[in-house]
């Protein structure tokens, strides 16, 4: 160990994360202490790490961390997410901030002071790369003015932030790829609560927990796009056909409006949602090099369903497909209508939420379609009091499945119960 370069230590320090880990690290020799003093780039204060945190004094913990932070130099990457802890002192935060700014890429940022520190102003026309913000406000952005140089990733977690300030912060961003907004508080000035981003940069957007009434989006490039557990009535995407993965769960939009992104989309996945088939396949057709469709736990508008005839004409290159939604009498049929083969499937996810005899019958039919398939995985839900006929058709369901697969020997089997 004696023998170890002091830049190589450095780096072993800073995988270790949690600040305290690294000063009880460090304190192995006089030659670890150096690596902490001059090489260590990443430091970490999680309250979640270490539960302590939580009951020393807010002055004590100030301290600490003052004390941790001024014993380095050169720092990249700094966390410090402070969770369940009273407010701190906003000038002994700042001081953190302003010794450190010059050299951060890496900022992680989760602390309440009074008052609020503006992290856009101290850490604005700095090397800053990575920007994760949760429970802060963002107010006043000038445009053109306090600009990320470097910025590439950027993520908002229960931030409060007008919805002007929001996109200017974004223009702020020259070289933005990935975009994160979680929960966050959109301050408007009407009653129509409007977000309008714009980015040339964007690549890869993720949306959670947010309740509009309009929201569009103009990005060139983007590539990913996934919305989680939101309300809105209008979501619009504007783009160049980028898009290769979209993604939406238990969203409830009234008007969805990928427009001409779809072209070249490689993986749209959806769930907990409800479907107006015609609309939905409208929007996705012309995706002809889709590799992977799933519809898991969606609802379909009256009596609509997929068509599996539509799906192998129009998606030629699906590899995976994965549905899960009510079965109906009657309904079942017609979505097997058709002779066209899934001639590239090799991987089928079918799932039920209440098991009956139809399911058997739709599995058969659907295998019947995928001559190259390699793994079918069948997940259901069972719940923990069954009545004696549920339990049979449970029993009888299996049974088929084993006598169906004997024709499918070269067919991997994967039951997934929940």
């Amino acid at each position: 160990m004696e023998h170890l370069p002091v830049e190589v230590i450095g780096n072993i320090l800073s995988r270790l994360g949690g600040a305290r880990d690294v000063v009880i690290a460090s304190a192995t020799c006089c030659k670890w202490r150096d690596a902490y003093r001059r090489h260590l780039h990443t430091l970490s204060f999680n309250s979640n790490d270490w539960p302590l945190y939580r009951d020393l004094t807010t002055s004590r913990l100030e301290i600490l961390i003052t004390q941790t932070i001024f014993q380095t130099s050169g720092l990249q990457g700094l966390s410090i997410m402070m969770d369940d802890v009273d407010e701190f002192s906003a000038s002994t935060v700042i001081a953190w901030l302003m010794y450190t700014r010059e050299t951060l890429r890496r900022l992680f940022y989760n602390v309440r002071t009074t008052p609020n520190v503006n992290i856009l102003d101290i850490c604005g026309r700095q090397k800053l790369e990575t920007l994760v913000l949760a429970h802060n406000s963002i107010t006043g952005v000038e445009p053109n003015f306090q600009r990320f140089p470097c910025l590439k990733s950027l993520s908002l977690s229960y931030v409060s932030i007008s919805a002007l300030d929001l996109n200017l912060l974004l223009t702020a961003c020259p070289k933005i790829e990935i975009l994160e907004l979680v929960n966050p508080e959109i301050a408007m000035s009407d009653a129509q609560v409007t977000v309008e981003l714009s980015s040339l940069t964007l690549k890869s957007m993720f949306v959670e927990a947010i309740s509009l009434d309009k929201f569009v989006l103009e990005a060139d490039c983007i590539e990913r796009l996934h919305l989680k557990d939101c309300a809105l009535e209008l979501f619009e995407l504007v783009g160049k056909g980028s898009l290769k993965h979209f993604k939406i769960d238990d969203v409830s939009v009234i008007h969805l409006d990928l427009g001409d992104t779809v072209d070249n989309l490689e993986i749209v996945d959806v769930s907990n949602f409800t479907i107006i088939w015609p609309k939905f396949y409208q929007m996705i057709s012309r995706s002809s090099k889709l590799k992977k469709l799933r519809l898991w736990d969606v609802v379909f508008d009256e009596d609509e369903i997929v068509d599996l005839e539509t799906i192998a004409v129009c998606f030629p290159q699906l590899n995976h497909l994965s549905l899960s939604y009510d079965l109906r009498e009657g309904v079942v049929h017609y979505s097997l209508q058709g002779s066209t083969n899934l001639e590239n499937l090799v991987v089928l996810e079918l799932g039920w939420a209440v098991i009956n005899d139809l399911f058997s019958h739709w599995v058969e039919g659907i295998l019947k379609r995928c001559p190259k398939l390699k793994k079918l995985v069948i997940s259901g839900v069972v719940s923990e009091i069954k009545t004696h006929e549920e339990c049979q058709m449970l029993a009888n369901f299996t049974s088929s499945v084993v006598h169906l697969m004997r024709k499918y020997l070269l067919v991997e089997v994967q039951f997934e119960y929940e």
